[in-house]
């Protein structure tokens, strides 16, 4: 690799699990990233009901793939999770610090309920009140809701072009955050980047006018205290991404290489995440 490029974009497909202390795996495509997550999804579910209590997640929308697929696994086996609280883990906000409405095209909310929600046998699906997003106006309430269920048991989620996790977006290059702090970061409402923005539009169109620049996340502290963390990484840009996350410096610059301070912390990636990238005009 040229000289000036990171040390990490050299590391081969077979290297990337070596010297992490996260959990790394490689599938072979989208499909099998999607029913994997649906899968662990659902085993998460089941674990926490076989120690008496129901579970908490925190869930993204982004991966997006694995909710129909869990949906049909819950309908097929007549699997109840009216008791289990999903937290998503973000929404666009408009100009004003409000959630987008539903209707939205790019709201999360609205995907969930298209593509979970409402797929699920009403009888099946999560009581209205374990529905939750972060409120704007009101993001304490998230810790609180936490607290109350005596902690998250798994979050789950993707990784985002500049390293963000939910959209913990890494700071500004004038602002110094060190990696403690970054972690303790709560949820709250925040500008999404430049970087954020523009491959957000690659993926519904290519029109960045259309992407909000507003945002309401969870936190890093909130991300970090779950007792398991499961990531996931299926588009090809992600390639550089992983091997910074996994082999870069543990830094707020990536927000996702804080994964690595968690004991519970897995990553799986479709083959051709895990394989270098091609650095090359075409």
């Amino acid at each position: 690799m040229t000289s000036h490029f990171p040390d990490y974009l050299d590391i081969s497909r077979n290297e990337l699990a070596k010297g992490t202390s996260i959990t790394f795996s490689v599938l072979k495509d989208m499909s099998d990233i999607a029913e994997h997550m649906a899968k662990t999804m659902l085993q998460v579910i089941e674990s926490a009901k076989e120690k008496g209590k129901p579970a908490t997640l925190i869930v993204p929308v982004g991966p997006v793939d694995q909710y129909p697929i869990l949906a049909d696994m819950l309908n097929q086996q007549q699997y109840s999770i009216k008791d289990v609280m999903l937290i998503n883990m973000d929404e666009y906000l408009t100009d004003e610090d409000q959630w987008v409405d539903l209707t939205h095209p790019l709201s999360f909310r609205g995907y969930m309920n298209r593509k979970f929600y409402d797929l699920l046998n009403p009888e099946l699906a999560p009581l209205p009140e374990n529905r939750i997003c972060p409120n704007p106006d009101d993001t304490g309430a998230i810790q609180k809701i936490i607290d109350q269920r005596g902690g998250v048991d798994a979050c789950f989620g993707g990784i985002g072009i500049n390293g963000h996790i939910a959209f913990n977006e890494p700071p500004e290059a004038n602002q110094a955050v060190s990696a403690d702090d970054f972690a303790q970061l709560p949820t709250r409402n925040l500008d999404l980047t430049r970087e954020t923005r523009t491959i957000n539009s690659v993926t519904v169109g290519g029109e960045i006018s259309i992407i909000p620049w507003r945002a309401v996340t969870i936190g890093m502290k909130e991300i970090l205290s779950a007792a398991e963390l499961h990531f996931y990484c299926n588009r090809i840009w992600q390639s550089s991404v992983v091997r910074r996350v996994l082999h870069g410096p543990v830094t707020s610059a990536c927000p996702a290489s804080l994964l690595r301070t968690h004991p519970a912390a897995s990553l799986t990636v479709a083959e051709y995440v895990a394989d270098p990238p091609d650095i090359r005009l075409r």
